[in-house]
């Protein structure tokens, strides 16, 4: 099954003390999402030269990336996403299909075939790019709630981010390099129409402040980093 989003995307770093009293003010109009903390594994996938993730932090106004998504570490017969992501002008657009993680490797490698719009999409991006493979992998724990009155609306934090170059599988234990200091969090908030008043407030009482914020890109300059040490 696939699955489309189209929202806006707004991302935050807080303490852990920005946190508590942000969530404290907005409580009234949020709900737990229904796995209310879980952890999230991504391996992101480019090409030799890094291709996508090069031109992304080049912050252009379109940019594209690809990752496979799981909830934890899993088995080969684990449920992944497969996801397609796009960005023009400050609006996301997710393309996304859900199958075994083998499947989705042999996917990636060209070996299977799937019929649907969404595969389709993803068949012409695994051609345009050529050799696509899984160069990074991220986790992170994430904290998630939805707006009572518009269940569009969603808030999530993020914390103990880490990050790999080696190893890169979601069968593999969660380690790496930690991308956030201790106690800091990344706020995202997505929603499909502007963000609600109560929310804008609290965010400046708290002095919460928008940010330009890519988990794999801010890895990838960590990773360039240390391969020119």
């Amino acid at each position: 099954m696939g699955k489309t989003f189209k929202r806006k995307e707004m991302k935050f770093i807080l303490s852990k003390e920005q946190k508590e009293g942000f969530l404290k003010d907005i409580g009234e109009y949020i709900k737990p999402d229904e796995y209310e903390r879980y952890t999230i594994c991504n391996m992101y996938m480019d090409t030799a030269d890094r291709r996508l993730i090069r031109k992304s932090i080049e912050k252009p106004i379109y940019k594209e990336k690809m990752r496979i998504r799981s909830y934890g570490k899993i088995d080969e017969k684990g449920k992944v996403f497969l996801e397609l992501k796009k960005k023009f002008d400050g609006v996301v657009y997710k393309r996304r299909v859900n199958m075994p993680y083998d499947e989705a490797m042999h996917y990636i490698e060209g070996e299977a075939c799937r019929n649907g719009q969404i595969e389709s999409e993803i068949d012409y991006f695994l051609d345009y790019y050529e050799n696509l493979f899984p160069f990074m992998f991220i986790s992170y724990d994430r904290h998630a709630f939805s707006g009572i009155q518009d269940p569009e609306l969603r808030v999530t934090f993020d914390n103990n981010v880490k990050w790999r170059t080696v190893d890169v599988a979601l069968t593999s234990d969660i380690y790496g390099e930690n991308l956030l200091e201790v106690d800091q969090y990344i706020l995202e908030i997505k929603c499909a129409e502007a963000m609600p008043l109560w929310l804008v407030r609290a965010l400046s009482k708290y002095k919460i402040y928008k940010i330009s914020y890519s988990k794999y890109g801010k890895a990838y300059r960590k990773y360039q980093e240390q391969k020119w040490r």
